[in-house]
Protein backbone atom coordinates (compact mmCIF):
# COMPACT_ATOMS: atom_id res chain seq x y z
CA UNK A 1 0.00 0.00 0.00
CA UNK A 2 2.85 2.41 0.84
CA UNK A 3 4.33 1.79 -2.62
CA UNK A 4 1.02 2.81 -4.23
CA UNK A 5 0.93 6.03 -2.19
CA UNK A 6 4.55 6.84 -3.06
CA UNK A 7 3.91 6.09 -6.73
CA UNK A 8 0.82 8.32 -6.73
CA UNK A 9 2.80 11.17 -5.09
CA UNK A 10 5.56 10.82 -7.71
CA UNK A 11 2.99 10.96 -10.52
CA UNK A 12 1.39 14.10 -9.03
CA UNK A 13 4.80 15.77 -8.71
CA UNK A 14 5.63 14.87 -12.34
CA UNK A 15 2.32 16.39 -13.46
CA UNK A 16 3.11 19.59 -11.50
CA UNK A 17 6.51 19.87 -13.20
CA UNK A 18 4.88 19.39 -16.60
CA UNK A 19 2.38 22.17 -15.83
CA UNK A 20 5.13 24.80 -15.83
CA UNK A 21 4.61 26.58 -19.11
CA UNK A 22 7.68 27.15 -21.26
CA UNK A 23 8.56 30.83 -21.47
CA UNK A 24 9.98 32.60 -24.52
CA UNK A 25 13.59 31.96 -23.51
CA UNK A 26 12.92 28.28 -22.90
CA UNK A 27 11.38 28.09 -26.37
CA UNK A 28 14.56 29.56 -27.88
CA UNK A 29 16.66 26.93 -26.08
CA UNK A 30 14.29 24.13 -27.15
CA UNK A 31 14.52 25.24 -30.81
CA UNK A 32 18.32 25.10 -30.49
CA UNK A 33 18.07 21.54 -29.13
CA UNK A 34 19.56 22.43 -25.74
CA UNK A 35 18.66 20.38 -22.66
CA UNK A 36 17.06 22.36 -19.86
CA UNK A 37 14.08 22.40 -17.51
CA UNK A 38 11.61 25.17 -16.84
CA UNK A 39 11.02 26.42 -13.33
CA UNK A 40 8.32 28.76 -12.12
CA UNK A 41 9.15 32.42 -12.78
CA UNK A 42 10.24 34.39 -9.74
CA UNK A 43 8.03 37.01 -8.06
CA UNK A 44 9.09 39.63 -10.65
CA UNK A 45 8.16 37.34 -13.55
CA UNK A 46 11.76 36.58 -14.53
CA UNK A 47 12.01 33.24 -16.31
CA UNK A 48 14.09 30.61 -14.50
CA UNK A 49 15.84 27.86 -16.44
CA UNK A 50 17.46 24.81 -14.79
CA UNK A 51 20.45 23.25 -16.54
CA UNK A 52 22.98 20.56 -15.75
CA UNK A 53 26.65 21.54 -15.41
CA UNK A 54 27.40 19.77 -18.70
CA UNK A 55 24.92 21.96 -20.61
CA UNK A 56 25.71 25.30 -18.93
CA UNK A 57 28.27 26.64 -21.44
CA UNK A 58 26.14 25.74 -24.48
CA UNK A 59 22.99 27.27 -22.95
CA UNK A 60 24.73 30.50 -21.89
CA UNK A 61 26.58 30.81 -25.23
CA UNK A 62 23.24 30.44 -27.04
CA UNK A 63 21.62 33.06 -24.84
CA UNK A 64 24.54 35.44 -25.42
CA UNK A 65 24.14 34.89 -29.17
CA UNK A 66 20.44 35.77 -28.75
CA UNK A 67 21.19 39.12 -27.13
CA UNK A 68 21.64 38.29 -23.43
CA UNK A 69 25.04 39.96 -23.45
CA UNK A 70 25.37 41.09 -19.82
CA UNK A 71 25.99 38.84 -16.84
CA UNK A 72 24.45 40.95 -14.07
CA UNK A 73 25.46 38.54 -11.34
CA UNK A 74 26.59 35.04 -10.57
CA UNK A 75 26.28 33.56 -7.13
CA UNK A 76 25.35 30.58 -5.07
CA UNK A 77 23.15 29.48 -2.23
CA UNK A 78 22.60 26.45 -0.07
CA UNK A 79 19.12 24.94 0.07
CA UNK A 80 19.87 23.44 3.50
CA UNK A 81 21.73 20.59 5.19
CA UNK A 82 21.57 17.48 3.03
CA UNK A 83 20.02 19.41 0.13
CA UNK A 84 21.48 20.94 -3.03
CA UNK A 85 24.07 23.67 -3.54
CA UNK A 86 22.84 25.99 -6.29
CA UNK A 87 24.79 28.23 -8.68
CA UNK A 88 22.75 30.92 -10.38
CA UNK A 89 23.41 33.30 -13.25
CA UNK A 90 21.32 36.38 -14.04
CA UNK A 91 21.57 37.52 -17.68
CA UNK A 92 20.16 40.70 -19.22
CA UNK A 93 19.73 42.05 -22.75
CA UNK A 94 21.56 45.38 -22.59
CA UNK A 95 20.01 46.91 -25.74
CA UNK A 96 16.65 46.78 -24.00
CA UNK A 97 18.00 49.20 -21.39
CA UNK A 98 18.86 51.73 -24.08
CA UNK A 99 15.26 51.77 -25.36
CA UNK A 100 14.04 52.76 -21.88
CA UNK A 101 11.91 49.62 -21.78
CA UNK A 102 11.83 46.89 -19.19
CA UNK A 103 14.87 44.75 -20.00
CA UNK A 104 14.54 41.09 -20.88
CA UNK A 105 16.08 38.99 -18.13
CA UNK A 106 16.65 35.31 -17.43
CA UNK A 107 18.01 33.38 -14.49
CA UNK A 108 19.92 30.14 -15.06
CA UNK A 109 20.29 27.70 -12.15
CA UNK A 110 22.59 24.71 -11.77
CA UNK A 111 21.68 22.34 -8.91
CA UNK A 112 24.59 20.35 -7.44
CA UNK A 113 24.52 17.42 -5.06
CA UNK A 114 26.48 18.57 -2.01
CA UNK A 115 27.83 15.04 -1.48
CA UNK A 116 28.86 14.81 -5.14
CA UNK A 117 31.33 16.55 -7.38
CA UNK A 118 30.78 20.31 -7.00
CA UNK A 119 32.14 21.24 -10.42
CA UNK A 120 30.66 23.74 -12.86
CA UNK A 121 32.34 25.08 -16.01
CA UNK A 122 33.58 28.64 -15.64
CA UNK A 123 31.87 31.33 -17.71
CA UNK A 124 35.05 33.43 -17.69
CA UNK A 125 35.65 32.95 -21.44
CA UNK A 126 32.10 34.17 -22.21
CA UNK A 127 31.82 36.85 -19.51
CA UNK A 128 35.03 38.26 -17.98
CA UNK A 129 32.92 39.78 -15.21
CA UNK A 130 32.33 36.32 -13.78
CA UNK A 131 35.93 36.26 -12.47
CA UNK A 132 35.47 37.49 -8.90
CA UNK A 133 31.88 36.31 -8.69
CA UNK A 134 32.92 32.71 -9.34
CA UNK A 135 35.78 33.06 -6.88
CA UNK A 136 33.37 34.28 -4.20
CA UNK A 137 31.02 31.35 -4.85
CA UNK A 138 33.99 28.99 -4.56
CA UNK A 139 35.14 30.68 -1.37
CA UNK A 140 31.75 30.60 0.37
CA UNK A 141 30.22 27.33 -0.94
CA UNK A 142 33.09 25.19 -2.29
CA UNK A 143 31.91 25.09 -5.92
CA UNK A 144 34.86 24.53 -8.26
CA UNK A 145 34.67 26.42 -11.56
CA UNK A 146 36.50 24.33 -14.14
CA UNK A 147 38.53 26.49 -16.52
CA UNK A 148 38.67 29.54 -14.24
CA UNK A 149 42.03 31.30 -14.78
CA UNK A 150 42.69 32.05 -11.08
CA UNK A 151 40.75 29.62 -8.86
CA UNK A 152 41.60 30.63 -5.33
CA UNK A 153 39.90 32.09 -2.30
CA UNK A 154 38.82 35.70 -2.52
CA UNK A 155 37.39 36.65 0.88
CA UNK A 156 38.74 34.09 3.33
CA UNK A 157 42.42 33.40 4.10
CA UNK A 158 43.99 30.78 1.83
CA UNK A 159 44.27 28.24 4.64
CA UNK A 160 40.66 28.59 5.84
CA UNK A 161 38.90 25.28 6.38
CA UNK A 162 35.36 24.83 5.10
CA UNK A 163 32.77 26.89 3.28
CA UNK A 164 31.28 29.57 5.57
CA UNK A 165 27.92 30.17 3.83
CA UNK A 166 26.89 26.52 3.74
CA UNK A 167 24.10 25.86 6.17
CA UNK A 168 25.91 22.82 7.57
CA UNK A 169 29.11 24.79 8.24
CA UNK A 170 30.44 24.55 11.77
CA UNK A 171 32.33 27.66 12.77
CA UNK A 172 35.67 26.94 14.42
CA UNK A 173 36.06 28.04 18.03
CA UNK A 174 39.03 30.15 17.01
CA UNK A 175 41.06 31.00 13.96
CA UNK A 176 44.72 31.63 14.44
CA UNK A 177 45.85 34.66 12.48
CA UNK A 178 49.05 34.13 10.53
CA UNK A 179 51.46 36.50 8.92
CA UNK A 180 50.49 37.47 5.41
CA UNK A 181 54.02 36.87 4.17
Amino acid sequence: MDNNINKKNEEEMTEEVNLIEAGPISKILTQAGLNHENDNPDNLGIEIIKVSPECLIKVVANLKKNGFNYLQCQGGYDEGPGLKIVCFYHLIKIEELEKDAKPKEVRIKVFLDRAGDLKVPSLYKLFRGSDWQERETYDMFGVNFVGHPHPKRLLMPEDWKGWPLRKDYVQPDFYEMQDAY
